[in-house]
């Protein structure tokens, strides 16, 4: 299964620690590294990363990543990185096209378990892994997108957004979409929506083509904040799958 990677944002809140979100290093490792490399261990067999600001450095760093891990990584730069993450996402999707493929987010450290379970779900324009564990301790409450879905239909959507008052699961960042999920997103723009992943997925759910995976206890971390990335580095280093970039 092919990746699309989103990793084309400013970071503000991570300035202070690096100018590239994406090429922070993770106990040695750039973020972006670890998140390729968790997706092809989670059975992701192509790569196409959607950049844009510090652009160039990060297409630098993965063109030898590329031969480093002897993995087929391509880059597309987005035309305005200001623009809400969506507009990313249908930049990647014109090179990859209407197939079905993973979609992940370049500061979300996941469990290569988790994003293989999202890759093996029934297929839908739509399926986002959530962690129904409304307790999770590495979970940011003032960040975090949230998520509502259906009690008599658990898996259907019915509502996602950063501050949702009530909702059963959170938004883990890896989700499995098709071309159905990029008209849905098409459409959204066109309708005067900003251009957001959620915006997108709230369109789609609204024709109940947008569904959720349970992903159990697997673990992730949004590493969006100086805070998170010491959260990051203390758990990866008890039981840390890869070595310090060469």
């Amino acid at each position: 299964m092919h990746a699309l990677i989103v990793a084309a944002g400013f970071g503000s809140r991570l300035r202070a620690v690096s100018p590239s979100k994406p090429l922070t290093p993770v106990n040695g490792v750039p973020l972006i590294e670890r998140v390729i490399r968790a997706a092809h261990d989670g059975g992701a067999s192509a790569f196409t990363v959607v950049t844009g600001h510090e652009g160039d450095a990060v297409e630098a760093f993965l063109a030898t990543a590329a031969a480093r891990l002897a993995l087929p990584i391509a880059c597309v730069r987005t035309a305005d990185w200001n623009l809400p993450n969506g507009h990313s996402v249908l930049t990647g999707a014109g090179a990859i096209g209407a197939r079905r493929h993973l979609l992940m987010m370049a500061d979300h450290l996941v469990d290569p378990a988790l994003i293989a379970t999202v890759a093996g779900a029934p297929a839908a324009g739509l399926v986002l892994g959530v962690d129904r564990r409304l307790d999770n301790p590495l979970v940011d409450l003032d960040d975090v997108t949230r998520v509502r879905t259906d009690p008599a239909d658990p898996t259907r959507i019915v509502a996602i957004g950063k501050h949702l008052p009530d909702y059963d699961a959170f938004d883990t960042g890896v989700f499995a979409v098709d071309a159905r999920f990029h008209d849905a997103l098409r459409a959204s723009i066109a309708d005067g929506g900003a251009g957001s992943i959620s915006a997108g997925v709230e369109a789609l759910a609204a024709t109940g083509q947008a569904r959720v995976i349970d992903t159990g206890d697997h673990w992730w971390l949004d590493v969006d904040d100086p805070r998170a990335l010491d959260q990051a580095e203390a758990a990866l280093a008890l039981a840390d799958r890869y070595v310090v970039a060469a």
